[in-house]
This record gives C-alpha cells, structure tokens and sequence, in this order.
C-alpha cells in the first residue's frame, strides 16, 4: 500500500470507531470526504484483513482483528512501565520522591520511586514496602472509589488504626476526608502516616476508567507546595492516557 492509502485506511477506521452501528458505504464516503468507489477498495482490502466486517451489503464495522491486536497490546502495557519515563519527570521537576503504588487488600504496597539524597527526606518504605489504605494519599483515592458499606466494612476490619497523632482514627472524619478526595480529584497525607513527611496524590487510570495506581509526590513536610499539584494531576493524566484511559469516553 502507498502511504496515501494507508492514510486513506486509517481514516475510514476513525470514522468506524465513532459510529456504534454499522454504516453504509455513502455515508462512509461522505463522512471522511473520499469517493465512493476508493471508500470501496480500501473497505475491501480491510474486509480481507479482518481490520473492518461487512455485515450486510453496503454496511460496515469495526472487524475482530483489531480487538485481537488490541488485546496485544494491553497486555504488554504495564502501569510500571508506563510510569517510568514521567515519574522521572516529575522528580526532576520537583526535587520530591515519587511514588507508584497499588492496593493490595487493605493497603497500599510500593511498586516503583523515582528519588534521590537530594530530596532531603529519608525514604523509609522501600520499593515492596505497604502501608494501610486510610493513612496515605494513595489508599485514600482506592478509598474514595468504594461505595460507602465497603468504606465502612474497612473501617471493621482495619479499626482505623493510627500510626501518628494525624491519622484519621474515626469513621466520620474519613468519610470528610473521602468527599474531599472526590471533589478536589487528589489526596492528601498530612503527616497521618509519618511525622514530618507529607504527601499528594493522583490516580492512574486504566482503558475501562478503573482506578489502577496512585502516583504520590512525597516531601518534608515544610516543602510540599501546592503548585506542585497540577503538574502532579498532569503526570498522572498522560500515564493514563498512555494505558488508554480517555477521560472524556
């Protein structure tokens, strides 16, 4: 194929992908501006690759093929991998620790940190490392995303147990705390889970809108700035994307 055709294919693919019925091929042509009987040989050739079906004559969808090399590729895509290359970013920015975190049952565990002795802030929970849900940024956005029995079902099996004199301890100040994650689209560790170290939060999103990672940047408590915030957002956003999350899907 010429690189004409090819861009002539991946067109009439975009415009399937818009459509949720199978479309005619006049309304094909039309749509993406092509004539009809090169609309025609290129939707052919995509029949014979599988890349479009024709489900009766005339209409047209988005083919199999394309799921499978979907699937493919999802499951190459790895949060940490994503996750690298901009969370070394971030670190360069801010100066900060960046954390990757998971939930694992009631907590959170370290799966990657981008840091250095520069950042003036000894770094206790090494990669592997886990902590409860209800004292870090990262747990607290997991939090956020339950329904509320399963929020208080936590609170049952955890009995909110603090580790300094800032955790949260108590049902109703977390479910304070938990609106505010929702309504504000971060979170916030002020020195609930070590004194002197506070942390930010964003989520990680994968390809169905799940919550999959926090992304947290972790400082002495006297240096985290809130300006640091957008741009925290804003990492935690193209990671997403990069994992397929489209926010306006």
């Amino acid at each position: 194929m010429s690189i004409q055709v090819l861009e002539r294919a991946m067109i009439l693919l975009d415009e399937l992908a818009k459509q949720s019925e199978p479309v005619a091929l006049k309304n094909l042509a039309a749509a993406t501006g092509l004539h009809t009987s090169t609309t025609h040989r290129i939707l052919n050739d995509l029949v014979v690759g599988r890349y479009v079906e024709r489900v009766d004559s005339g209409l047209y969808r988005l083919g199999m093929r394309l799921l499978e090399l979907g699937s493919l590729v999802k499951g190459r895509l790895n949060v940490r991998a994503a996750s690298l290359g901009p969370m070394r970013e971030l670190h360069k920015y801010t100066g900060q620790t960046v954390n990757l975190s998971l939930q694992q049952g009631d907590e959170i565990v370290y799966v990657e940190r981008s840091w250095s002795e520069s950042s003036g802030m000894q770094v206790v929970r090494a990669i592997g490392g886990h902590a409860p849900l209800h004292l870090t940024s990262t747990g607290k956005l997991f939090l956020a995303s339950w329904e509320p029995r399963q929020v208080r079902a936590y609170v049952m099996r955890t009995g909110l147990a603090g580790a300094t004199r800032n955790s949260i301890t108590q049902l109703d100040l977390l479910e304070r705390e938990l609106a505010q994650v929702r309504r504000l689209g971060y979170a916030r560790d002020n020195e609930e889970l070590e004194m002197g170290v506070r942390c930010i939060a964003a989520g990680v999103y994968d390809d169905t809108g799940k919550l999959l990672a926090g992304l947290s940047l972790s400082a002495p408590a006297e240096r985290l700035h809130d300006d640091w915030i957008p741009v925290l957002l804003n990492t935690a956003a193209k990671i997403s994307e990069t994992l397929g999350y489209d926010k306006q899907r």
